[in-house]
């Protein structure tokens, strides 16, 4: 399952109750001096926002390791250091489903779908004063980056927020809000599990 939606929509909250194992993908963004890095247009502020600052090949891999071992190494990435820090070994065992969620989840949706690994993918939506509000809250008890950062980032985001929502929608994510997420989540688990037995 992926699960996408702006910075600050609680994709977080919604994997954890879920129930369900999770995949960060924000593990899996490049890290402060990469020459690859893309910039904010007008600034000398990195995007981070931009799919250009993480790492999809290595995401969809770690993926495709869970859906066919149930175990895979992921990078331990430090978001106020921009930094990776160590590495970790993620395990689901036999667990039929899981969810990989993260900003840039919907631009893997159709690399996963050919792949054969796509069970859904849901796009969160909460209005984009909610989320700015949601984000900058939780940027700032996190220490992600500093004051000056977070509200130049959140004024960009939340104008961009109905454009975002629409480029996720358009790469094959189903834009829903917290109730319906958690429900479709709990349906594919139980149609899975279901499946499972039966084989």
């Amino acid at each position: 399952m992926l699960l996408c939606g702006p910075s600050g929509s609680g994709k977080s909250l919604v994997a954890a109750r879920s129930g369900l194992p999770v995949l960060r993908l924000d593990d899996f963004y490049k890290e402060a001096g990469d020459p690859t890095l893309p910039l904010v247009a007008g600034s000398s502020d990195i995007d981070w926002d931009h799919p250009g600052s993480w790492d999809a090949d290595v995401a969809v891999e770690a993926i495709a390791r869970l859906c066919t071992t149930g175990s895979t190494p992921v990078p331990v990435y430090d978001i106020a250091r921009s930094a990776r820090t160590g590495e970790e070994t993620l395990h689901i065992g036999r667990t039929p489903l899981f969810i990989a969620e993260g900003i840039f989840a919907a631009e893997i949706v159709e690399r996963c779908r050919e792949r054969g690994l796509l069970a859904d993918a849901l796009c969160l939506t909460r209005g984009p004063v909610t989320t700015f509000r949601r984000r900058f809250l939780r940027d700032l008890q996190e220490g992600r980056k500093s004051v000056p950062f977070l509200l130049r980032r959140g004024w960009r985001l939340m104008r961009a927020e109905r454009t975002i929502i629409a480029r996720q929608v358009s790469l094959g994510a189903h834009p829903c809000g917290r109730d319906e997420a958690l429900g479709r989540l709990a349906a594919a688990a139980a149609g899975r599990q279901v499946r499972q037995t039966v084989a």
